[in-house]
């Protein structure tokens, strides 16, 4: 054990900690804006339940879809720049989202549709989220010692479920305390702070140089080379489907137990249940299903989840939502790992990389169509046909589609693919 910790203190540069520490807080502040933007648009801002939803589903998604160009240019201009520049965008963009209905923007106001200025703004924070992944990443590959690295990947994964705890539980325990506009205010000064400590504590790793001018309009290319695998296009397709479903309790569910099960209910708190479990029982999980083939535990995954929002339209409460998510959480242990293991083994030998960064968009997409569904299905089965439960047995449906869907893709397309 002694030896082991020795090589953990000496395998890892200055870099590493640092970058790591500030991811910490980096998914502190998105969370925390995360779980309180649906509500702060339809409650604070009077957004329609779709509308809001929309936004939302704008704000999560254009981060995993920007991602895919942000580690480009990040490799381009370096770590430390790269840092900088993203938690300063990070924390201008937070104070704005919540200064969407301040005083001092009322001129603003006047001349730009509400809805078009929100979504604009949502927007800003994905352009400093696609630089940070990238680069903690890329610090924690190059900062790492070659015995050590996986133990540097583990402690990144659990630097990101740390920030994905905590932003939830702040904005929970905000709740009621201040308004919801003081939660992003506080996201704008976490990231700033951690601004100064890149400028600060941060030096490039020393296997760093910089790529050549030709990474972003490579990037591009990447994406046609993608594109023209029609078997991994629809792969993908089908996959964000899962992310419809799963993106739903940022989306639609606090607007869902503030309108129809309780107001005062503390939904940001909540929002703590998924990334609790995946901190407690990822390790549990994944022991029981590791026999089980990549692409089928992809699927049991993907029926899990949506069966958990049926235990919300059973017994609308506070209870079942937790519940819920626990069910959302582990469909989610099960199904994660091994995507990224089976679109590995799907990828070309010499396209791993460009694959791999690919792999993210289903995330986004799921949450853009996601936030758009989620928010037409509240508000026709919420304030038209006043039957709220219905929300989650649609958004179940949604699931079991996508599950069927994977299934014919595993009996028809994949064979095939493994085969070539």
């Amino acid at each position: 054990m002694g030896r082991r910790w020795r090589e953990i203190r000496a395998g890892f540069e200055r870099p590493f900690w640092v970058a790591n520490v500030t991811e910490i807080f980096e998914r502190l502040s998105y969370y925390a804006v995360f779980s309180s933007l649906a509500l702060y648009l339809h409650d604070a801002l009077a957004f329609p339940s779709a509308a809001a939803a929309t936004l939302s589903g704008i704000f999560g998604g254009a981060v995993w879809v920007m991602a895919v160009f942000g580690g480009a240019l990040a490799d381009r201009i370096g770590f430390r720049r790269a840092l900088s520049a993203a938690y300063l965008i990070l924390s201008c963009a937070y104070f704005l989202v919540g200064s969407i209905g301040a005083p001092w923007l009322a001129p603003v106001r006047h001349v730009v549709p509400l809805g078009l200025l929100a979504g604009v703004i949502l927007f800003l924070p994905a352009l400093g989220v696609a630089l940070v992944k990238p680069s903690v990443v890329g610090t924690t590959a190059r900062a790492s010692r070659e015995d050590v690295r996986s133990i540097g990947y583990a402690l990144y994964y659990t630097m990101v479920n740390i920030g994905s705890t905590l932003g939830p539980f702040l904005a929970g325990w905000l709740h009621g305390r201040l308004p919801t506009q003081d939660v992003f205010l506080l996201a704008a000064l976490s990231v700033f702070l951690m601004f100064f400590t890149v400028l600060l504590l941060f030096k490039e790793p020393h296997s760093w140089r910089p790529e050549s001018t030709a990474s972003l309009v490579q990037a591009g290319r990447n994406l046609l080379t993608v594109l023209s695998n029609g078997r991994f296009v629809l792969f993908l397709a089908i996959f964000s489907g899962y992310w419809i479903v799963y993106w739903q309790q940022f989306l639609i569910m606090p607007i869902y137990i503030h309108d129809y099960v309780d107001p005062n209910a503390n939904s940001a708190m909540i929002l703590i249940t998924d990334p609790l479990i995946v901190i407690l029982f990822t390790v549990a999980v994944n022991a029981l299903t590791r026999k089980l083939l990549p692409f089928h535990a992809i699927i049991l995954g993907s029926l899990i989840t949506p069966i958990g929002w049926l235990i919300l339209a059973a017994r609308p409460s506070v209870i079942a939502a937790v519940l819920s998510l626990v069910l959302v959480a582990i469909g989610e242990i099960v199904l994660s790992p091994r995507y990224y293991e089976y679109v590995s083994r799907l990828a070309p030998a010499d396209r791993q990389g460009t694959y791999m960064g690919f792999a993210f968009l289903p995330i986004g997409v799921g949450s853009l169509v996601g936030g758009w569904l989620g928010g037409v299905i509240l508000q026709y089965f919420g304030s038209v046909a006043r039957t709220p439960a219905l929300v989650w047995v649609t958004i179940t449906c949604v699931g079991l589609l996508t599950t069927l869907l994977l299934w014919i893709y595993d009996r028809l397309v994949q064979p095939a693919a493994q085969t070539s």
